[in-house]
C-alpha cells in the first residue's frame, strides 16, 4: 500500500469487477458501473455532479490556461502515483503563470487488464492532491485500450486559474543582474522513479518531490509583485534545460554556480552511480525564479520559511555577456556551458 492511500482514508468499494476491460470503455453499463463506483463519488462536486460533458464555470479578471499529458513509468512510485502528479504538475503549471488554480479536467486513457485497485489508487491520489492544492476536477474523459497499447495508464488535465493581481510573469521583464533561484533540492522526482524502474532498481530512500507550489508562488507575489520577473518548474529536462530555454528566449546571459545548487546526497549518490547530471534530471516539487537583485534576500527569507522552499536557494544571476549561453561554475572551479540535451537521459519521468 503506497503513502496515498494512507493519507486519506478511501477503501476500495465492493465491486463486481477486479480488472478494467475494453468494456468498460465502451460507454455502456460497464462504464457506468466504473464512473460511478469511482470517479463520480470519490471526488463529487457540484461541478462533477451534472455528469455532462463539460462544466460552466465563474471565474473573473485574467485567467491562465494549460494542459498537460503524464505517461510515467511506473504509474506508483515511492512519494505519489500518476495521480497525484497530474493535479500538481497542471496546478504548478497555472502557478507558474501567477495564477490560483481553480478547475481540472481529468481525461484516463486505461489499457485493458489494469486492475481496479491500481486504478483505485490513482484516483485516491488525484483526490488528495486535489483536496490539498484546493482544485476541483469539474469535467472528464475516459477511454480503455487493448492490452498492450497503453502500458496501464496515461492522463490528460486541463487547468484553469485566476492570474493573481501583483502578477506580471513576462521573459521580457529579465535584466541583468537579477538572480537566478532555486527554491529547493534538484533531481530528487527522477531518482526516485529510476529507483524503481525496472532493470535500475537500487536502493535509496528518496522519495518524489511532487507537490503543489501556488500557495508559495501566491505569498511571493502577493510581497514583492512586479519585482518577480519569471517562474518556471523544471520538470521534463530539468533545471540545466529550463535555464537554456530562458536565456535562448531572452537572448541574455546566465552564470550560475553549482555550489550553490540545493541537492539530496542521496540523490547526488544516486545520480554518480548511475551517470547522470542532476542538472537534466526532472523534478515535480520545486521552480525557478528570477527576481530583481534588490528582493533576493528578502524572497529567499519568504521562501525559507515555507514547507515547500525551506531549501531554497540563489544559484545565479542574468548577464550581458555571453548571450543566449548558460555558463556553469563547477565545484572545482572550472566552467562549461549547460546544452540542451539531443535527447532523453530517461524517457517516460513525468
Amino acid at each position: 500500500m503506497s503513502m496515498m492511500t494512507m493519507k486519506l482514508d478511501c477503501p476500495l468499494p465492493k465491486l463486481d469487477f477486479e480488472v478494467i476491460t475494453l468494456g468498460h470503455g465502451s460507454g455502456g453499463l460497464l462504464t457506468h458501473k466504473l464512473l460511478e463506483s469511482g470517479v463520480f463519488d470519490l471526488l463529487k462536486n457540484d461541478h462533477l455532479d451534472a455528469q455532462h460533458d463539460g462544466a460552466i464555470l465563474n471565474l473573473k479578471g485574467k485567467t491562465a490556461f494549460t494542459t498537460d499529458s503524464f505517461v510515467i513509468s511506473p504509474i506508483i512510485f515511492p512519494g505519489g502515483n500518476i495521480g497525484e502528479l497530474a493535479v500538481n504538475g497542471t496546478v504548478n503549471d497555472l502557478a507558474m503563470c501567477g495564477a490560483l488554480p481553480k478547475f481540472l479536467s481529468l481525461s484516463f486513457i486505461i489499457e485493458e487488464g489494469l486492475s481496479m485497485q491500481e486504478f483505485w489508487e490513482v484516483l485516491v491520489g488525484v483526490k488528495y492532491a486535489a483536496k490539498t492544492a484546493g482544485v476541483q476536477v469539474v469535467t472528464g474523459d475516459t477511454k480503455v485500450v487493448e492490452r498492450g497499447k497503453g502500458d496501464k495508464l496515461f492522463i490528460n488535465t486541463t487547468g484553469l486559474g485566476e492570474v493573481h493581481d501583483q502578477a506580471n510573469i513576462d521573459i521580457k521583464s529579465i535584466k541583468e543582474g537579477d538572480k537566478i533561484l532555486v527554491s529547493g533540492p534538484v533531481a530528487t522526482h527522477g531518482v526516485a522513479i529510476m529507483s524503481v524502474r525496472e532493470g535500475l532498481e537500487f536502493e535509496t530512500d528518496v522519495k518524489s518531490d511532487t507537490q503543489s507550489l501556488h500557495r508559495v508562488v501566491a505569498e511571493l507575489l502577493e510581497s514583492f509583485g512586479k519585482h518577480i520577473h519569471l517562474l518556471r518548474d523544471p520538470t521534463r529536462g530539468g533545471v540545466a534545460t529550463v535555464l537554456k530555454e530562458i536565456a535562448t528566449q531572452s537572448k541574455l546571459g546566465m552564470e550560475i554556480d553549482q555550489k550553490a545548487i540545493p541537492i539530496h546526497p542521496g540523490v547526488e549518490g544516486a545520480c554518480e552511480m548511475l551517470g547522470l547530471d542532476p542538472l537534466y534530471v526532472a523534478n515535480e516539487g520545486i521552480f525557478i525564479a528570477i527576481v530583481d537583485a534588490q528582493v533576493e534576500n528578502e524572497v529567499l527569507d519568504v521562501l525559507k520559511g515555507t514547507v515547500e522552499g525551506s531549501d531554497a536557494n540563489c544559484i545565479g544571476a542574468i548577464t550581458l555577456e555571453h548571450p543566449t549561453q548558460v555558463v556553469l561554475k563547477s565545484a572545482i572551479g572550472g566552467k562549461r556551458v549547460l546544452n540542451l540535451l539531443p535527447g532523453e537521459q530517461l524517457p517516460r519521468i513525468c
